[in-house]
């Protein structure tokens, strides 16, 4: 859906949302079902979930920030993905859920001075989650791809499960018979169903500030008009990467981009004897024996993406592509101590984003290569492909020492799906960007409340996470402000709501 055209009036709203992925949406049906009137900005366009194939190249065009590939620099530069459209990553990520680990909660709380941070009551708010988002595993067959990791794990004696996703399956379902439960399917409705309005294919380019109150947002529609919005309270809720850059390029700074996190990946394709690839799911199974400092997991192996991860010693390895079919992808996760920066620079539109690695990191990601592969030769693959410039094919375990022989961070295809930690909440100066509910230090009215808050990266996929502490945070903004309804008059032409589903 297109935006607001520039010859729409002036828009206001008593809280502004700018963002409607985990963070941005839960918070603004909380919001908007407490009686305030609630916009939701939205950079990207709505795209109906089976309109396009899940994990396609189609996909990454319509859905994902910048085709999908984006950078941050360093030795070794850090692929990264960001979803870019109503319901952000709820959208194309693989919906595995992860309740918020308690040790990782009772860290959090002491360590950064987080006030009210109580597992206990974040437990209870991923129940509700998980009733929200009819949070179950497979009730069917689990793909081949996903019962490899079971497969080779079980034969190594390794820790191994099935996460549960956010997936609704009808009678006599299995893996591939799921509806994903993202929020443009659960926590948008209810957001429009209580009379929240949403704006998509709109930036927002800055917020205009008065000392340290935010008075209304410049933005940007997607045919080059701009208009402004005026607000009570603006609720930042763009993502790790995007939500510092806006308060940056807000004149926003204090402790703002200095401290994100991710999960650094390294991967590897594995062929096998018989049909394996299911293009558009993921593997459920995940391999937790070295948790939380290393993970193994499946990805997405859509043919492009097979044809992609082969590419880094293409010449060793092309002739197989024709095979994709026996060929799966497969991922080993780390949960770094290295941080990175996330910088506005005037001019451009994209904030500059680096990362360094330690050198506890590029050792974990080493050995996590190695033990992956041995995973996958367990599991009876017949040729390992690792993703690194120069490698070997891998055929049986005495190759695992050449490869290790042969690799280095700097030669592989590092890459991550989740981002946080970038303005981190917390009461302590000097190390928060955010107070213990994501009000932006030094400002009365600005607030953000998605992954930019968790203090470090959890050590498991972080969205749960992220929801459980934005309602949280929601409730809270709820409880401490007048919930009269102000709805203003505003001409709502173009503004998707409820009515328009």
């Amino acid at each position: 859906m297109s935006g607001l055209t520039a010859s729409m009036p002036r828009l206001d709203a008593e809280v502004l949302i700018i963002g409607s992925g985990a963070g941005g949406a839960t918070t603004a049906a909380l919001l908007a079902e407490a009686g305030i009137d609630v916009l939701i900005v939205e950079e990207g366009p709505w795209v109906d979930q089976g309109s396009v194939t899940p994990f396609s190249l189609e996909q990454m065009d319509q859905q994902y920030r910048a085709g999908g590939v984006t950078v941050a620099l360093g030795l070794p530069s850090i692929a990264y993905t960001e979803g870019r459209c109503a319901g952000g990553g709820t959208e194309v990520n693989s919906g595995l859920y992860f309740r918020p680990p308690v040790d990782v909660i009772e860290r959090w709380s002491a360590q950064h001075r987080i006030r009210d941070l109580d597992p206990d009551a974040l437990s209870v708010i991923a129940a509700e989650i998980e009733q929200a988002l009819t949070v179950s595993t497979v009730p069917g067959r689990t793909t081949p791809a996903s019962e490899i990791l079971r497969d080779g794990a079980a034969a190594l004696g390794w820790q191994h499960n099935e996460i549960p996703r956010w997936m609704a399956y009808p009678p006599g379902g299995d893996a591939v018979t799921g509806k994903r439960q993202s929020m443009t399917r659960t926590f948008l409705p209810r957001a429009f169903a209580a009379g929240a309005r949403m704006i998509v294919d709109c930036r927002v380019d800055r917020l205009h500030m008065a000392g340290g109150t935010g008075r209304s947002a410049a933005v940007t529609f997607a045919d080059g008009s701009t208009g402004v919005i005026t607000f009570r309270d603006v609720i930042v809720c763009g993502g790790a990467i995007q939500s510092p850059a806006l308060l940056q390029r807000s004149g926003i700074h204090g402790y703002i981009g200095r401290t994100l996190a991710v999960h650094p990946t390294v991967k590897l394709s594995a062929r096998f004897r018989d049909e394996v690839n299911v293009p558009d799911d993921v593997p459920v199974h995940q391999v937790k024996e070295f948790a939380p400092d290393l993970s193994f997991g499946g990805s997405a192996s859509h043919p492009g993406l097979v044809a992609l991860a082969l590419t880094d010693h293409w010449k060793a390895f092309s002739k197989s592509v024709v095979q994709w079919r026996q060929i799966a992808i497969y991922y080993a996760a780390i949960t770094s101590e290295g941080r990175g920066w996330v910088r506005a620079i005037p001019g451009l539109r994209d904030p500059l984003v680096t990362y360094r690695l330690s050198h506890r990191d590029r050792q974990l990601l080493r050995s996590g290569l190695a033990r992956l592969t041995l995973l996958m030769l367990e599991a009876d693959a017949e040729e390992v492909y690792p993703s690194f410039r120069g490698a070997p094919i891998v055929r049986n375990r005495a190759d695992i020492a050449s490869m290790q022989q042969a690799f280095a961070v700097s030669k592989a295809s590092v890459m991550t799906v989740h981002l946080c930690s970038s303005v981190p909440m917390g009461e302590l100066p000097g190390r928060s960007g955010a107070d213990s509910f994501g009000r932006v230090h030094g400002t009365s009215n600005v607030f953000v409340n998605d992954a930019s808050l968790l203090p470090t990266a959890p050590g498991v996929n972080p969205q749960a996470t992220v929801m459980a502490i934005a309602i949280r945070n929601a409730r809270h903004f709820i409880s401490s402000r007048s919930t009269t309804d102000t709805r203003s008059t505003t001409d709502t032409r173009n503004i998707k709501g409820h009515h328009e589903r």
